[in-house]
């Protein structure tokens, strides 16, 4: 099988560990006969620096070319003095809205082993196994925005809009999701203040009428945000809106270990977008620190939602389990006095391992 992506390896840690991706995903496709061809292409401040564009026609046209595509990071302060519509950031924005990409799943599970790193109580923990379903392509980021008055007296606002279909769609991602797992699904607003959030609630409960077998609930986003830090663990599938999704998620990473540990897939458009969650961290960029497997993880999401590879795919997510196991661990996931590997070293061990398990089945 072909497996076509595009890369984009943006800012700051980014390269590093999309590097670190591809090289696992190299070392899948070999050992189960694909062919993978992989198309490089700038995003971000990278683009700004070359072309004077976070989101060149070149890289749109790829993107769109592929089977999916594999995301690093971008973003950095070297580009805050930019205007808002050439911030790295807003190249990201741009490409969601290109590939059509409305359902962003960003998985949190606490893998065995690693309850000590949490902030949490292992009990507590324990078990943690959430899946985030965070609608992409609307709410505050997307909405109107503007900055008036002059210096001294200014005044900006943004708002939070959506539509019924928009609501529909990403409510019905979440309990199909949750309807292959254990059919509990959580959505999440602010219902007591915003209109957008009544008319959510109102839609997402229209929607589980058809889904009889998902046990629907509803929590403020203030409550669900206690409850994510009080009991992660009985969590199933969260839906909700744009802003509140991207800080949830932000929160269930603290609450596993690390966010560098997270991948997230972005699906409903012309070519799905996968990413690892955490941002372009600057302050590590260079040092060959970073934690890759947020990155290799993206590319199991891709190898299962893109190309429908899913033996592939949990080899890939065995070989990280196994990895950790045997107490590998990049800076963010060390404990007190142990002594942490690197990014490249971390990403050849899962390589590495992908190869015995696919040895093994042979």
């Amino acid at each position: 099988m072909l497996i076509k992506i595009t890369t984009l390896p943006g800012d700051g840690i980014g390269p590093e560990v999309t590097s670190q991706a591809v090289r696992v995903l190299r070392s899948v496709a070999e050992g189960f006969g694909h062919v993978l061809e992989i198309t490089e292409k700038n995003i971000g401040g990278a683009a700004l620096l070359s072309s004077q564009d976070p989101l060149p026609a070149d890289t749109i046209q790829s993107c769109l070319a592929s089977g999916a595509v594999l995301l690093g990071a971008v973003g950095g302060p070297a580009f805050d003095r930019y205007p808002a519509n050439l911030r790295p950031e807003a190249g990201l924005l741009r490409l969601r809205q290109e590939l059509g990409v409305f359902a962003n799943l960003r998985p949190a599970m606490c893998l065995r082993g690693l309850e000590p790193l949490s902030p949490l109580r292992p009990e507590l923990v324990r078990a943690t196994d959430v899946m985030i379903v965070r609608e992409l392509l609307g709410g505050l980021y997307f909405g109107k925005r503007s900055t008036e008055g002059s210096a001294g007296s200014r005044r900006a606002f943004d708002t939070m809009a959506y539509s019924e279909p928009e609501i529909e769609r990403i409510a019905r991602i979440g309990f199909e999701v949750a309807r292959g797992r254990r059919k509990q699904l959580l959505s999440v607003d602010k219902a007591n203040v915003l209109d957008s959030s009544r008319l959510w609630r109102e839609v997402v409960t229209g929607v589980g009428k058809d889904f009889p077998d998902v046990e629907l609930s509803h929590m403020y986003v203030d409550s669900a945000a206690m409850a994510l830090v009080s009991r992660p663990n009985r969590f199933d599938v969260i839906v909700t809106e744009n802003m509140f999704g991207d800080i949830l998620s932000d929160q269930a990473g603290a609450v596993v270990g690390s966010l560098g540990l997270l991948p997230s897939a972005s699906l409903g458009g012309k070519v799905g977008l996968y990413e690892p969650i955490h941002g372009s961290a600057p302050d590590i960029a260079g040092q060959g620190i970073a934690n890759p497997l947020g990155a290799i993880l993206s590319g199991a999401m891709l190898l299962r939602h893109s190309f429908q590879l899913e033996a592939e795919a949990a080899t890939i997510e065995s070989a990280v389990r196994e990895v950790l196991s045997a107490g590998h661990r990049t800076r963010d996931l060390a404990e007190k006095g142990q002594a942490p590997i690197n990014t490249d070293e971390m990403g050849r061990l899962v390589a590495a391992q992908v190869e015995r398990t696919r040895t093994a089945t042979i």
